[in-house]
Protein backbone atom coordinates (compact mmCIF):
# COMPACT_ATOMS: atom_id res chain seq x y z
CA UNK A 1 0.00 0.00 0.00
CA UNK A 2 1.09 3.27 -0.95
CA UNK A 3 0.43 6.66 1.12
CA UNK A 4 1.10 10.24 0.30
CA UNK A 5 4.64 10.51 0.92
CA UNK A 6 4.71 13.41 3.41
CA UNK A 7 1.73 11.19 5.21
CA UNK A 8 3.91 8.51 5.79
CA UNK A 9 7.53 10.20 6.67
CA UNK A 10 5.47 11.75 9.22
CA UNK A 11 3.73 8.22 10.67
CA UNK A 12 7.14 6.53 10.51
CA UNK A 13 8.72 9.31 12.27
CA UNK A 14 5.53 10.16 15.51
CA UNK A 15 4.41 6.57 15.26
CA UNK A 16 1.28 8.17 13.88
CA UNK A 17 -1.73 4.90 12.99
CA UNK A 18 -1.81 4.61 8.97
CA UNK A 19 -4.62 6.36 7.91
CA UNK A 20 -4.34 9.92 9.90
CA UNK A 21 -4.09 13.32 8.91
CA UNK A 22 -0.40 14.19 8.00
CA UNK A 23 0.38 14.12 11.58
CA UNK A 24 -2.34 17.14 12.09
CA UNK A 25 -5.19 14.75 12.96
CA UNK A 26 -7.50 16.53 15.45
CA UNK A 27 -7.36 20.09 14.46
CA UNK A 28 -7.36 19.20 10.50
CA UNK A 29 -10.75 16.39 11.18
CA UNK A 30 -12.23 19.07 13.47
CA UNK A 31 -12.15 22.01 10.51
CA UNK A 32 -13.41 19.64 7.93
CA UNK A 33 -15.89 18.37 10.17
CA UNK A 34 -17.55 20.89 11.22
CA UNK A 35 -17.78 22.47 7.40
CA UNK A 36 -18.87 19.17 6.51
CA UNK A 37 -22.31 19.42 9.42
CA UNK A 38 -22.62 23.75 8.49
CA UNK A 39 -22.87 23.21 5.26
CA UNK A 40 -25.39 19.78 4.72
CA UNK A 41 -28.71 20.68 4.23
CA UNK A 42 -30.81 17.50 4.16
CA UNK A 43 -28.30 14.91 6.03
CA UNK A 44 -29.23 11.30 4.92
CA UNK A 45 -27.01 8.74 6.39
CA UNK A 46 -28.08 4.78 6.23
CA UNK A 47 -27.08 1.58 7.91
CA UNK A 48 -26.82 -0.99 5.71
CA UNK A 49 -25.94 -4.60 7.42
CA UNK A 50 -25.95 -8.20 5.60
CA UNK A 51 -28.48 -10.54 6.30
CA UNK A 52 -25.82 -13.09 7.42
CA UNK A 53 -26.08 -13.41 10.99
CA UNK A 54 -27.00 -11.81 14.19
CA UNK A 55 -26.62 -7.98 15.00
CA UNK A 56 -23.39 -7.85 17.03
CA UNK A 57 -22.17 -4.91 18.98
CA UNK A 58 -20.15 -3.21 16.59
CA UNK A 59 -22.77 -3.08 14.41
CA UNK A 60 -25.78 -1.92 17.03
CA UNK A 61 -22.66 1.36 17.27
CA UNK A 62 -22.64 1.74 13.65
CA UNK A 63 -26.48 1.96 13.59
CA UNK A 64 -26.00 4.46 16.87
CA UNK A 65 -24.03 6.47 15.22
CA UNK A 66 -26.05 7.24 12.43
CA UNK A 67 -29.24 7.10 13.89
CA UNK A 68 -27.15 9.70 16.50
CA UNK A 69 -26.29 12.14 13.27
CA UNK A 70 -28.80 11.97 11.88
CA UNK A 71 -31.47 13.15 14.67
CA UNK A 72 -29.10 15.49 15.89
CA UNK A 73 -29.68 17.38 12.63
CA UNK A 74 -32.87 16.48 11.82
CA UNK A 75 -31.80 14.26 9.03
CA UNK A 76 -33.10 11.04 7.94
CA UNK A 77 -31.85 7.46 9.31
CA UNK A 78 -32.38 4.44 6.49
CA UNK A 79 -32.21 0.33 6.51
CA UNK A 80 -30.91 -1.08 3.66
CA UNK A 81 -29.95 -4.75 3.66
CA UNK A 82 -26.62 -5.71 1.67
CA UNK A 83 -28.08 -9.25 0.44
CA UNK A 84 -26.30 -9.13 -2.56
CA UNK A 85 -23.76 -12.11 -1.45
CA UNK A 86 -26.56 -14.90 -2.05
CA UNK A 87 -23.80 -17.65 -0.63
CA UNK A 88 -23.93 -15.74 3.43
CA UNK A 89 -27.26 -15.15 3.62
CA UNK A 90 -28.95 -16.93 7.00
CA UNK A 91 -32.76 -17.51 6.91
CA UNK A 92 -34.33 -15.01 9.66
CA UNK A 93 -31.34 -12.44 9.39
CA UNK A 94 -33.23 -9.69 8.27
CA UNK A 95 -36.24 -10.01 10.72
CA UNK A 96 -33.57 -10.37 13.86
CA UNK A 97 -31.69 -7.35 12.45
CA UNK A 98 -34.87 -5.59 12.10
CA UNK A 99 -36.40 -6.38 15.86
CA UNK A 100 -32.83 -5.93 17.21
CA UNK A 101 -33.19 -2.22 15.99
CA UNK A 102 -36.59 -1.51 17.16
CA UNK A 103 -35.34 -2.95 20.25
CA UNK A 104 -32.70 -0.74 20.59
CA UNK A 105 -35.28 2.10 19.61
CA UNK A 106 -33.31 3.07 16.68
CA UNK A 107 -36.60 3.11 13.98
CA UNK A 108 -35.24 4.00 10.51
CA UNK A 109 -37.07 6.59 8.73
CA UNK A 110 -36.73 4.45 5.42
CA UNK A 111 -36.28 0.89 4.96
CA UNK A 112 -37.64 -2.40 3.60
CA UNK A 113 -40.57 -2.02 5.74
CA UNK A 114 -41.35 1.35 5.80
CA UNK A 115 -42.30 3.36 3.24
CA UNK A 116 -39.70 5.48 1.00
CA UNK A 117 -39.01 7.16 -2.07
CA UNK A 118 -35.73 6.04 -2.81
CA UNK A 119 -36.57 2.23 -2.43
CA UNK A 120 -36.64 -0.82 -2.94
CA UNK A 121 -34.21 -1.16 -0.26
CA UNK A 122 -33.34 -4.74 -0.57
CA UNK A 123 -30.22 -4.81 -2.65
CA UNK A 124 -31.40 -8.03 -4.41
CA UNK A 125 -34.29 -6.55 -5.53
CA UNK A 126 -32.15 -3.30 -7.30
CA UNK A 127 -30.27 -6.17 -9.27
CA UNK A 128 -31.78 -4.47 -12.81
CA UNK A 129 -30.55 -1.42 -11.65
CA UNK A 130 -26.45 -2.56 -10.69
CA UNK A 131 -26.92 -4.05 -14.48
CA UNK A 132 -27.62 -0.70 -16.04
CA UNK A 133 -24.74 1.56 -14.02
CA UNK A 134 -22.28 -1.41 -15.38
CA UNK A 135 -23.29 -1.23 -18.79
CA UNK A 136 -22.65 2.45 -18.10
CA UNK A 137 -19.59 2.37 -16.91
CA UNK A 138 -18.18 -0.35 -20.18
CA UNK A 139 -19.08 2.30 -22.26
CA UNK A 140 -17.57 4.75 -20.31
CA UNK A 141 -14.50 2.61 -20.90
CA UNK A 142 -14.01 2.57 -17.21
CA UNK A 143 -15.46 -0.96 -16.59
CA UNK A 144 -14.43 -4.42 -19.01
CA UNK A 145 -15.99 -7.92 -19.60
CA UNK A 146 -13.43 -10.50 -17.88
CA UNK A 147 -13.68 -14.31 -19.14
CA UNK A 148 -10.73 -15.55 -16.98
CA UNK A 149 -11.83 -18.93 -15.89
CA UNK A 150 -11.54 -20.02 -12.11
CA UNK A 151 -8.96 -22.11 -12.46
CA UNK A 152 -6.37 -19.56 -14.62
CA UNK A 153 -7.24 -17.40 -11.29
CA UNK A 154 -6.57 -20.29 -8.63
CA UNK A 155 -2.80 -20.52 -11.03
CA UNK A 156 -2.57 -16.64 -10.14
CA UNK A 157 -2.83 -17.31 -6.71
CA UNK A 158 -0.81 -20.36 -5.86
CA UNK A 159 2.22 -18.12 -8.39
CA UNK A 160 1.63 -15.44 -6.01
CA UNK A 161 1.84 -17.57 -3.05
CA UNK A 162 4.93 -19.08 -4.38
CA UNK A 163 6.83 -16.02 -4.68
CA UNK A 164 5.25 -14.95 -1.36
CA UNK A 165 3.61 -12.06 -2.68
CA UNK A 166 -0.31 -10.36 -2.15
CA UNK A 167 -2.51 -12.59 -4.54
CA UNK A 168 -3.70 -10.02 -7.31
CA UNK A 169 -5.83 -10.28 -11.16
CA UNK A 170 -2.90 -9.37 -13.68
CA UNK A 171 -5.62 -7.15 -15.47
CA UNK A 172 -5.22 -9.61 -18.25
CA UNK A 173 -8.88 -9.14 -19.97
CA UNK A 174 -8.29 -5.61 -19.83
CA UNK A 175 -6.62 -5.89 -23.75
CA UNK A 176 -9.41 -7.94 -24.71
CA UNK A 177 -11.05 -5.86 -28.20
CA UNK A 178 -14.57 -4.92 -28.55
CA UNK A 179 -14.25 -7.57 -31.08
CA UNK A 180 -13.11 -10.52 -28.74
CA UNK A 181 -15.34 -9.19 -26.13
CA UNK A 182 -18.54 -9.72 -28.57
CA UNK A 183 -17.29 -12.82 -29.66
CA UNK A 184 -17.44 -14.44 -26.83
CA UNK A 185 -20.43 -13.11 -24.85
CA UNK A 186 -22.15 -14.30 -28.05
CA UNK A 187 -20.28 -17.78 -27.38
CA UNK A 188 -21.99 -17.56 -24.14
CA UNK A 189 -18.40 -17.51 -22.13
CA UNK A 190 -18.78 -17.47 -18.22
CA UNK A 191 -17.51 -13.71 -17.73
CA UNK A 192 -17.88 -10.88 -14.40
CA UNK A 193 -17.23 -7.18 -15.24
CA UNK A 194 -14.47 -5.67 -13.70
CA UNK A 195 -13.56 -2.24 -12.91
CA UNK A 196 -10.39 -0.13 -13.88
CA UNK A 197 -8.40 0.99 -10.98
CA UNK A 198 -7.09 4.54 -12.02
CA UNK A 199 -2.98 4.78 -11.19
CA UNK A 200 -2.51 7.43 -9.22
CA UNK A 201 -5.56 7.83 -6.48
CA UNK A 202 -6.46 10.82 -4.97
CA UNK A 203 -6.36 11.65 -1.76
CA UNK A 204 -10.17 12.34 0.42
CA UNK A 205 -10.54 13.53 4.02
CA UNK A 206 -12.32 11.30 6.57
CA UNK A 207 -14.16 12.91 8.88
CA UNK A 208 -12.61 11.07 11.76
CA UNK A 209 -9.35 10.12 9.92
CA UNK A 210 -8.16 12.69 8.17
CA UNK A 211 -6.68 12.89 5.39
CA UNK A 212 -6.16 9.62 3.55
CA UNK A 213 -5.24 8.16 0.34
CA UNK A 214 -4.45 4.58 -0.32
CA UNK A 215 -2.67 3.80 -3.55
CA UNK A 216 -5.27 0.82 -4.41
CA UNK A 217 -3.93 0.27 -8.13
CA UNK A 218 -0.31 -0.45 -6.61
CA UNK A 219 -1.29 -3.76 -4.55
CA UNK A 220 -4.62 -4.88 -6.10
CA UNK A 221 -5.99 -6.12 -9.75
CA UNK A 222 -8.62 -4.46 -10.97
CA UNK A 223 -11.79 -5.83 -8.49
CA UNK A 224 -15.09 -7.40 -10.20
CA UNK A 225 -18.03 -5.44 -9.83
CA UNK A 226 -20.28 -7.29 -11.00
CA UNK A 227 -20.37 -11.18 -10.54
CA UNK A 228 -21.12 -14.34 -12.62
CA UNK A 229 -24.63 -15.04 -11.14
CA UNK A 230 -25.98 -11.29 -12.34
CA UNK A 231 -25.36 -9.72 -8.61
CA UNK A 232 -23.16 -7.11 -7.72
CA UNK A 233 -20.13 -7.49 -5.41
CA UNK A 234 -20.41 -4.67 -2.64
CA UNK A 235 -18.26 -1.76 -3.77
CA UNK A 236 -20.15 -1.54 -7.07
CA UNK A 237 -23.80 -1.84 -4.89
CA UNK A 238 -22.77 0.76 -1.93
CA UNK A 239 -21.34 3.25 -4.28
CA UNK A 240 -24.94 3.00 -6.34
CA UNK A 241 -27.15 2.92 -3.73
CA UNK A 242 -25.63 5.73 -1.86
CA UNK A 243 -25.50 8.35 -4.97
CA UNK A 244 -29.39 7.21 -5.98
CA UNK A 245 -30.91 7.57 -2.55
CA UNK A 246 -29.07 10.48 -2.02
CA UNK A 247 -26.88 9.67 1.57
CA UNK A 248 -25.08 12.43 2.17
CA UNK A 249 -22.38 11.16 4.60
CA UNK A 250 -21.64 7.68 5.40
CA UNK A 251 -20.84 6.24 8.52
CA UNK A 252 -19.31 2.92 8.39
CA UNK A 253 -17.04 1.15 10.59
CA UNK A 254 -12.89 1.50 10.00
CA UNK A 255 -12.31 -1.99 8.07
CA UNK A 256 -13.83 -0.48 5.15
CA UNK A 257 -11.58 2.71 5.03
CA UNK A 258 -9.03 0.79 3.08
CA UNK A 259 -11.62 0.62 -0.13
CA UNK A 260 -12.85 3.66 0.45
CA UNK A 261 -9.87 5.21 -2.18
CA UNK A 262 -11.66 2.24 -4.70
CA UNK A 263 -15.31 3.63 -3.85
CA UNK A 264 -14.13 7.06 -4.75
CA UNK A 265 -12.75 6.50 -8.37
CA UNK A 266 -15.87 4.47 -8.89
CA UNK A 267 -17.84 7.79 -8.23
CA UNK A 268 -15.63 9.74 -10.69
CA UNK A 269 -16.37 7.14 -13.08
CA UNK A 270 -19.53 7.58 -13.25
CA UNK A 271 -19.49 11.79 -12.94
CA UNK A 272 -21.01 11.76 -9.12
CA UNK A 273 -20.46 13.90 -6.26
CA UNK A 274 -19.23 11.59 -3.50
CA UNK A 275 -20.94 11.32 0.23
CA UNK A 276 -18.77 12.44 3.13
CA UNK A 277 -17.21 9.77 4.72
CA UNK A 278 -16.22 9.23 8.74
CA UNK A 279 -15.00 5.77 9.23
CA UNK A 280 -15.77 4.69 13.01
CA UNK A 281 -12.70 3.35 15.28
CA UNK A 282 -13.06 -0.79 15.72
CA UNK A 283 -14.53 -1.93 19.33
CA UNK A 284 -12.44 -4.03 21.20
CA UNK A 285 -11.97 -6.24 24.24
CA UNK A 286 -10.57 -4.07 27.42
CA UNK A 287 -7.05 -5.16 27.08
CA UNK A 288 -6.80 -4.45 23.46
CA UNK A 289 -7.93 -7.82 21.95
CA UNK A 290 -10.37 -7.80 19.13
CA UNK A 291 -13.61 -9.02 20.05
CA UNK A 292 -14.49 -12.72 18.77
CA UNK A 293 -17.77 -14.38 17.59
CA UNK A 294 -16.81 -17.15 20.05
CA UNK A 295 -17.04 -15.20 22.84
CA UNK A 296 -20.89 -15.31 22.40
CA UNK A 297 -21.58 -12.19 24.16
CA UNK A 298 -20.92 -9.89 21.21
CA UNK A 299 -24.09 -10.30 19.55
CA UNK A 300 -27.63 -7.95 20.68
CA UNK A 301 -29.60 -10.37 21.24
CA UNK A 302 -27.78 -12.25 23.81
CA UNK A 303 -27.88 -8.83 26.11
CA UNK A 304 -31.65 -8.85 25.31
CA UNK A 305 -32.10 -12.35 26.00
CA UNK A 306 -30.45 -11.95 29.79
CA UNK A 307 -32.70 -8.88 30.43
CA UNK A 308 -30.35 -5.99 29.39
CA UNK A 309 -31.99 -2.62 28.75
CA UNK A 310 -31.72 -1.68 25.11
CA UNK A 311 -30.57 2.14 26.92
CA UNK A 312 -27.61 0.77 29.04
CA UNK A 313 -26.49 -1.11 26.40
CA UNK A 314 -26.18 1.77 23.86
CA UNK A 315 -25.13 3.95 26.70
CA UNK A 316 -22.09 0.72 27.10
CA UNK A 317 -20.95 0.80 23.32
CA UNK A 318 -20.51 4.70 23.16
CA UNK A 319 -19.00 4.85 26.63
CA UNK A 320 -15.44 4.30 25.26
CA UNK A 321 -16.00 5.32 21.35
CA UNK A 322 -15.94 8.92 22.07
CA UNK A 323 -18.57 10.99 20.31
CA UNK A 324 -19.67 13.43 23.91
CA UNK A 325 -17.99 16.14 25.51
CA UNK A 326 -17.89 14.06 29.13
CA UNK A 327 -18.34 9.91 28.90
CA UNK A 328 -19.00 9.47 31.76
CA UNK A 329 -22.46 10.07 32.17
CA UNK A 330 -25.33 8.04 32.14
CA UNK A 331 -27.63 8.91 29.29
CA UNK A 332 -30.59 8.28 27.39
CA UNK A 333 -30.94 7.89 23.47
CA UNK A 334 -32.36 11.20 23.81
CA UNK A 335 -29.61 12.43 25.97
CA UNK A 336 -27.33 10.63 23.47
CA UNK A 337 -29.06 13.03 20.23
CA UNK A 338 -28.70 16.11 21.53
CA UNK A 339 -25.20 15.48 22.43
CA UNK A 340 -23.83 14.08 20.12
CA UNK A 341 -20.84 15.28 17.80
CA UNK A 342 -19.48 14.12 14.92
CA UNK A 343 -16.35 15.82 15.89
CA UNK A 344 -15.33 14.23 19.32
CA UNK A 345 -15.01 10.86 17.65
CA UNK A 346 -11.57 9.82 17.81
CA UNK A 347 -9.27 7.58 15.90
CA UNK A 348 -8.41 4.84 18.62
CA UNK A 349 -10.08 2.16 19.27
CA UNK A 350 -13.19 1.83 22.11
CA UNK A 351 -12.09 -0.63 24.47
CA UNK A 352 -14.97 -2.09 25.95
CA UNK A 353 -15.41 -1.55 30.02
CA UNK A 354 -17.65 -5.14 30.71
CA UNK A 355 -17.79 -3.65 34.54
CA UNK A 356 -19.14 -0.52 33.09
CA UNK A 357 -21.97 -2.03 31.56
CA UNK A 358 -23.05 -3.83 34.65
CA UNK A 359 -23.43 0.13 36.18
CA UNK A 360 -25.39 0.96 33.28
CA UNK A 361 -27.59 -1.51 33.79
CA UNK A 362 -28.35 -0.53 37.54
CA UNK A 363 -28.79 3.11 36.62
CA UNK A 364 -31.35 2.59 33.49
CA UNK A 365 -33.39 0.35 35.75
CA UNK A 366 -33.40 2.77 38.90
CA UNK A 367 -34.33 5.11 36.53
CA UNK A 368 -36.98 2.94 34.51
CA UNK A 369 -38.44 1.86 38.27
CA UNK A 370 -38.68 5.73 38.92
CA UNK A 371 -41.59 6.73 36.27
CA UNK A 372 -44.92 4.88 36.75
CA UNK A 373 -45.00 3.10 33.44
CA UNK A 374 -41.33 1.36 34.05
CA UNK A 375 -42.55 0.22 37.34
CA UNK A 376 -45.57 -1.26 36.23
CA UNK A 377 -43.27 -3.12 33.38
CA UNK A 378 -41.06 -4.13 35.52
CA UNK A 379 -43.54 -5.55 38.54
CA UNK A 380 -44.95 -7.30 35.55
CA UNK A 381 -41.84 -9.20 34.44
CA UNK A 382 -40.50 -10.27 37.55
CA UNK A 383 -43.71 -11.72 38.12
CA UNK A 384 -43.15 -13.80 34.55
CA UNK A 385 -39.47 -14.67 35.92
CA UNK A 386 -41.10 -16.09 39.15
CA UNK A 387 -43.25 -18.34 37.35
CA UNK A 388 -41.07 -19.32 35.26
CA UNK A 389 -38.86 -19.87 37.62
CA UNK A 390 -41.12 -21.75 39.84
CA UNK A 391 -44.14 -22.89 37.79
CA UNK A 392 -47.51 -23.11 38.85
CA UNK A 393 -46.92 -23.43 42.53
CA UNK A 394 -47.43 -19.83 43.32
CA UNK A 395 -50.46 -19.30 41.60
CA UNK A 396 -52.85 -17.44 43.69
CA UNK A 397 -50.26 -16.52 45.92
CA UNK A 398 -49.59 -13.36 47.66
CA UNK A 399 -46.35 -13.48 46.66
CA UNK A 400 -46.99 -12.67 43.17
CA UNK A 401 -49.24 -9.76 44.07
CA UNK A 402 -47.84 -6.56 42.90
CA UNK A 403 -47.66 -5.11 46.56
CA UNK A 404 -44.85 -7.55 47.44
CA UNK A 405 -42.90 -7.85 44.33
CA UNK A 406 -42.93 -3.94 44.45
CA UNK A 407 -41.66 -4.08 47.75
CA UNK A 408 -38.77 -6.51 47.04
CA UNK A 409 -37.66 -4.34 44.46
CA UNK A 410 -37.72 -1.02 46.48
CA UNK A 411 -35.65 -3.15 48.79
CA UNK A 412 -33.17 -4.26 46.53
CA UNK A 413 -33.18 -1.58 43.87
CA UNK A 414 -29.64 -0.76 43.12
CA UNK A 415 -28.13 -3.94 44.69
CA UNK A 416 -29.06 -6.10 41.87
CA UNK A 417 -28.00 -5.54 38.14
CA UNK A 418 -30.38 -7.96 36.11
CA UNK A 419 -34.26 -8.88 37.33
CA UNK A 420 -33.08 -12.71 36.92
CA UNK A 421 -30.77 -12.08 39.83
CA UNK A 422 -33.93 -12.08 41.98
CA UNK A 423 -34.92 -15.47 41.37
CA UNK A 424 -31.66 -16.85 41.54
CA UNK A 425 -30.56 -18.87 44.25
CA UNK A 426 -29.18 -16.13 46.64
CA UNK A 427 -33.23 -14.87 46.52
CA UNK A 428 -34.96 -17.73 46.69
CA UNK A 429 -36.10 -17.40 50.44
CA UNK A 430 -38.14 -14.51 48.99
CA UNK A 431 -40.04 -16.64 46.94
CA UNK A 432 -40.24 -20.00 49.21
CA UNK A 433 -39.26 -21.09 52.23
CA UNK A 434 -35.91 -22.80 52.93
CA UNK A 435 -35.08 -26.35 53.30
CA UNK A 436 -33.12 -26.39 56.87
CA UNK A 437 -31.81 -28.78 59.44
CA UNK A 438 -31.66 -29.12 62.81
CA UNK A 439 -28.09 -30.20 62.50
CA UNK A 440 -27.71 -27.45 60.51
CA UNK A 441 -28.71 -24.87 63.04
CA UNK A 442 -27.04 -26.65 66.14
CA UNK A 443 -23.66 -25.97 64.14
CA UNK A 444 -24.21 -22.33 64.52
CA UNK A 445 -24.84 -22.04 68.57
CA UNK A 446 -25.82 -24.55 71.06
CA UNK A 447 -29.04 -21.05 72.22
CA UNK A 448 -31.12 -21.86 68.89
CA UNK A 449 -34.21 -22.69 71.03
CA UNK A 450 -34.36 -19.64 73.39
CA UNK A 451 -33.11 -17.12 71.37
CA UNK A 452 -35.49 -17.66 68.64
CA UNK A 453 -38.06 -17.86 70.93
CA UNK A 454 -37.25 -13.89 72.30
CA UNK A 455 -37.24 -12.85 68.93
CA UNK A 456 -40.70 -14.43 67.77
CA UNK A 457 -41.98 -12.71 70.98
CA UNK A 458 -39.99 -9.66 70.35
CA UNK A 459 -41.27 -9.76 66.63
CA UNK A 460 -44.86 -10.61 67.49
CA UNK A 461 -45.26 -7.92 69.95
CA UNK A 462 -44.86 -5.51 67.16
CA UNK A 463 -47.33 -3.12 65.33
CA UNK A 464 -47.96 -3.71 61.35
CA UNK A 465 -46.78 0.33 61.48
CA UNK A 466 -43.56 -0.37 63.58
CA UNK A 467 -42.43 -3.50 61.26
CA UNK A 468 -39.76 -1.41 59.54
CA UNK A 469 -36.04 -1.79 58.84
CA UNK A 470 -34.95 0.58 61.77
CA UNK A 471 -37.32 -0.89 64.38
CA UNK A 472 -36.67 -4.29 63.57
CA UNK A 473 -32.79 -3.36 63.77
CA UNK A 474 -33.38 -2.09 66.87
CA UNK A 475 -35.25 -5.37 68.42
CA UNK A 476 -32.74 -7.83 67.37
CA UNK A 477 -29.75 -5.14 69.14
CA UNK A 478 -32.55 -5.86 72.74
CA UNK A 479 -32.11 -9.49 72.02
CA UNK A 480 -28.86 -9.19 71.38
CA UNK A 481 -28.21 -7.76 75.04
CA UNK A 482 -30.46 -10.27 76.39
CA UNK A 483 -28.76 -13.31 75.31
CA UNK A 484 -25.52 -12.54 75.96
CA UNK A 485 -23.90 -15.87 75.36
CA UNK A 486 -24.35 -14.92 71.64
CA UNK A 487 -22.33 -13.02 69.93
CA UNK A 488 -24.49 -10.36 67.54
CA UNK A 489 -22.63 -11.99 64.36
CA UNK A 490 -23.54 -15.24 65.65
CA UNK A 491 -27.18 -14.36 66.28
CA UNK A 492 -27.56 -12.77 63.18
CA UNK A 493 -25.88 -15.59 60.80
CA UNK A 494 -28.12 -17.87 62.91
CA UNK A 495 -31.66 -15.93 61.84
CA UNK A 496 -30.63 -15.17 58.60
CA UNK A 497 -30.44 -18.94 58.04
CA UNK A 498 -33.58 -19.73 59.74
CA UNK A 499 -35.37 -16.83 56.54
CA UNK A 500 -33.10 -18.05 54.00
CA UNK A 501 -31.49 -21.37 54.57
CA UNK A 502 -27.84 -19.14 53.99
CA UNK A 503 -25.55 -17.67 55.95
CA UNK A 504 -24.73 -14.79 53.62
CA UNK A 505 -27.03 -12.22 52.04
CA UNK A 506 -28.57 -9.27 52.76
CA UNK A 507 -29.37 -7.71 56.68
CA UNK A 508 -31.34 -9.43 58.52
CA UNK A 509 -33.37 -6.55 59.08
CA UNK A 510 -33.91 -6.34 55.74
CA UNK A 511 -35.07 -9.63 54.97
CA UNK A 512 -37.39 -9.75 57.85
CA UNK A 513 -39.17 -6.15 56.46
CA UNK A 514 -38.79 -7.27 53.13
CA UNK A 515 -40.73 -11.05 53.55
CA UNK A 516 -43.19 -9.27 55.97
CA UNK A 517 -43.87 -10.01 59.66
CA UNK A 518 -45.89 -12.36 58.96
CA UNK A 519 -44.37 -14.49 56.81
CA UNK A 520 -41.18 -13.62 59.23
CA UNK A 521 -42.88 -15.24 62.47
CA UNK A 522 -44.18 -18.46 60.77
CA UNK A 523 -40.53 -19.01 59.68
CA UNK A 524 -39.42 -18.78 63.06
CA UNK A 525 -42.58 -21.00 63.92
CA UNK A 526 -41.22 -23.42 61.45
CA UNK A 527 -37.45 -23.36 62.72
CA UNK A 528 -38.80 -23.53 66.33
CA UNK A 529 -41.22 -26.41 65.42
CA UNK A 530 -38.00 -28.31 63.38
CA UNK A 531 -36.43 -28.04 66.53
CA UNK A 532 -38.84 -29.07 69.12
CA UNK A 533 -39.49 -32.48 66.72
CA UNK A 534 -35.68 -33.10 65.46
CA UNK A 535 -36.87 -34.08 61.81
CA UNK A 536 -36.18 -32.49 58.78
CA UNK A 537 -38.44 -29.09 57.60
CA UNK A 538 -40.89 -30.04 54.64
CA UNK A 539 -39.73 -27.79 51.64
CA UNK A 540 -42.95 -25.87 51.34
CA UNK A 541 -43.74 -22.25 49.85
CA UNK A 542 -44.37 -19.67 51.67
CA UNK A 543 -47.85 -19.07 51.05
Amino acid sequence: MVILSIAGTMRQLLKIPQYSSLGLHHPVRGVCCSRALLSCSDVRVRFAPSPTGMLHLGGLRTALYNYLFAKAHNGSFILRIEDTDRTRLVPGSEESLEEMLRWAGLEPDEGPTKSGKYGPYRQSERVKIYKEKTQELIERGSAYYCFCTPHRLELLRKEAARRKEVPRYDNRCRQLSQEECRRRLEDGVPHVVRFKLEDNAQPFTDLVFGITRHDVASVEGDPVILKGDGFPTYHLANVVDDHLMQISHVLRGQEWLISTGKHMMLYRAFGWTPPQFAHLPLLVNKDGTKLSKRQGDIFANHFREKGYLSQAVLNFITFCGAGFHDNKKVRTLEDMVAEFSLARVVEHPARLDWDRLQEFQREHLARLFGTHHGQTQIVQNLRELIVQKYGERFSGSSILLDEYILKVLETRMGHFTLLSDLVSPDFQYLWGQPDITVQELSMITSHTRPVLRTVHEALQDMSTNQFTLEEVGSKLRDVSKTHKAVKYSTLMKMLRFVLSGRQVGPSVAEMMTTLGQTETLKRLNNALSLLDNGTKTKDTERR
